[in-house]
């Protein structure tokens, strides 16, 4: 990306206008879909907090014609005639059998009307009663009645020969109209199904759902799956207290997160509770997500083509004027570029132009000046070190030493002016394979004269190889002074070195082997990373003493190629291997 950034102006302009411009629009789009969000949970609360007023006004008007309907039996002169004589009468309980089926008979919520008396008369009811799990407040609260009117059950099952249905109970104490004493008891049985069935058409959005809970926060209906009588805590058990008369909540988080809306009911101490899962939210919001995101694309396209054209059209002249410039050679002169615009670009090409004359000729001075003093370099180096020179003097001492009966000092020397004269080489860079590891063995015939006994060294690469194919000179002496300085001399006892060869279709694979101490693990790490990098102006300086491990790795990588760089392999206490591999090059293709 710094790269891509650095290459161009154009990049830098269009990437600094397009975030400039982009910024703004993505942050716009981001506070619109959470504005459309927040509006679209809003409208769900509110839709919601609507559905649960109609269904209140539903239950309200049921609840208000049950608790009319008690008053209007309580007052009822069969009814109270029944419950005030000490024994049944068989017309007086037909005939109120028959005015609570003709009262209940329009009212599909009604399932049963008893009346009972506190005697031992048996109770009326216009279905026949086979059996019930009632059990009236007075059980627990035998005072209950002296302070409220009525009493409304919790959910129970009720058996009549139509079969059992559960029910809701109004109940409520029958006094005498005369004597305000008690004398029997109600029950108007609301069916249950009734309500669960208005209660589920009540849908909140998509997925949500209503319950009508009573006084203690038990289920009254609900959905199907879920079951009467239990508390709400029973399946959200960290939801808090209801506050006030009606408000929301929030309950759960992430994907489990629901809307919880509450009102409570003024008749029947009801509560309603609508649960809305924000899944729906989500679902809702996708569109606008959608929609959003759509209108942020395109102004972004647009935005982005409309800024390239521009900075296309600014730039253009500059990208002119780079692209003249970058194909012009420093070796000849510069030409004149023409003037085609008056703006800043326009200045600058009059003013190049201006100097291109001067630069021309500080170019041709630098070129005389740098001939100059390489032609005064050569000569210094001529006279200080003059090659026949140096190998006459080096071959006048291997005669005096053979005259003298010297053969150690004669070999030494000898080896010595053939080391010298390989490594000058006239210049050239290559030499066969052969004439390397004659260098090579000139180099160890001088060390083993002057560490005697202390190393053994072997040649094992084949006749045909060395005389038919070159290689990049100095490659193989410095891995050998290398396995020699830093691997045998510091052992005890004599050690080996080995140069050996083997070919493949990659090329002439080199190993020099030793058996010295080794290299610890850390420094071997180090070593293979620095073979890693690649070579630069200053790797190329040789270190002092030698051309060391990274000059022949950088030679190697510049003259052959990645895959030609120093393997090094080695154990610490038993020796070390350099291997490096050259492709085929055989005479006549010394280039």
């Amino acid at each position: 990306m710094k790269n891509w950034l650095g290459r161009s102006l154009k990049h830098r302009l269009s990437l600094l206008i397009i975030v400039a411009t982009l910024v703004p629009l993505l942050f716009l789009g981001f506070f619109s879909y959470r504005i459309a969000a927040n509006l679209t949970e809003e409208k769900a609360k509110i839709s919601g907090m609507n559905t649960l007023r109609q269904l209140e006004a539903y239950l309200a008007t049921m609840v208000k014609d049950v608790e009319n309907m008690s008053l209007f039996l309580i007052g009822h002169n069969g009814v109270q005639n029944y419950l005030k004589s000490p024994e049944g009468d068989f017309v007086q309980q037909t005939s109120i059998i028959n005015f609570l089926t003709n009262l209940a008979f329009s009212k599909e919520y009604i399932a049963n009307i008893i009346i009972e008396p506190l005697s031992a008369k048996p109770p009326i009811s216009h279905k026949s009663l086979v059996g019930s799990d009632f059990t009236d407040i007075t059980q627990t609260l035998p005072n209950y009645y002296d302070d409220h009117p009525n009493w409304w059950s919790s959910v129970h099952r009720q058996w009549t020969f139509d079969g059992a249905r559960k029910v809701i109970t109004l109940a409520r104490l029958i006094r005498s109209t005369d004597k305000f004493i008690p004398i029997g008891k109600e029950q108007i049985n609301l069916d249950q199904a009734v309500i669960a069935q208005q209660i589920r058409q009540s849908v909140l959005e998509k997925s949500g759902f209503v319950l009508l809970l009573d006084e203690k926060n038990r289920i009254l209906a609900g959905p199907a799956e879920w079951g009467t009588n239990l508390p709400l805590t029973y399946y959200y058990p960290k939801i808090g207290p209801f506050e006030g008369a009606s408000g929301f909540m929030d309950y759960g988080e992430g994907s489990d997160k629901k809307t919880i809306l509450y009102k409570t009911m003024d008749s029947g101490n009801w509560k309603l509770v609508g649960i809305i899962p924000s899944e729906e939210y989500r679902s809702q919001n996708r569109y606008f997500l959608t929609l959003t995101a759509v209108a942020v694309s395109v102004a972004i396209l647009f935005v982005i083509i409309f800024v390239l054209v521009l900075i296309q059209k600014i730039t253009k002249p500059l990208s002119a004027l780079t692209n003249f410039l970058k194909h012009s050679s420093p070796e000849e002169p510069m030409p004149a570029i023409p003037v085609k615009s008056i703006d800043e670009v326009g200045q600058l090409i009059v003013s190049y132009n201006k100097l291109s004359s001067r630069i021309v000729k500080l170019t041709d001075e630098v070129k005389w000046n740098e001939s100059l003093k390489k032609e005064a370099d050569m000569q210094a180096l001529q006279i200080q070190i003059n090659p026949h020179f140096l190998y006459n003097t080096l071959s006048s001492i291997h005669w005096l030493a053979l005259m003298n009966g010297d053969a150690k000092i004669a070999e030494m020397v000898g080896s010595l002016s053939e080391f010298l004269r390989f490594s000058l080489n006239n210049g050239q860079e290559y030499c066969s394979i052969e004439q390397e590891i004659i260098h090579v063995k000139n180099y160890v015939n001088i060390q083993s004269i002057r560490y005697p006994n202390k190393f053994e060294f072997q040649v094992n690469v084949e006749a045909s190889i060395q005389e038919q194919h070159f290689m990049l000179k100095l490659l193989l002496q410095p891995l050998v002074e290398n396995a020699m300085l830093h691997g045998i001399l510091k052992r005890d006892g004599q050690g080996r070195i080995t140069i050996y060869t083997a070919c493949d279709e990659q090329g002439i694979n080199f190993t020099v082997e030793d058996d010295g101490i080794g290299i610890p693990p850390e420094r071997l790490e180090s070593l293979r990373t620095k073979l890693l990098d690649l070579p630069t102006h200053e790797s190329q300086i040789p270190t002092k003493g030698g051309y060391g491990l990274r000059n022949v790795n950088n030679r190697l990588l510049l003259h052959y190629g990645k895959e030609s760089g120093l393997r090094v392999d080695s154990t610490e206490g038993e020796g070390t291997r350099i291997m490096f591999t050259i492709p085929y090059t055989e005479y006549g293709n010394n280039e």
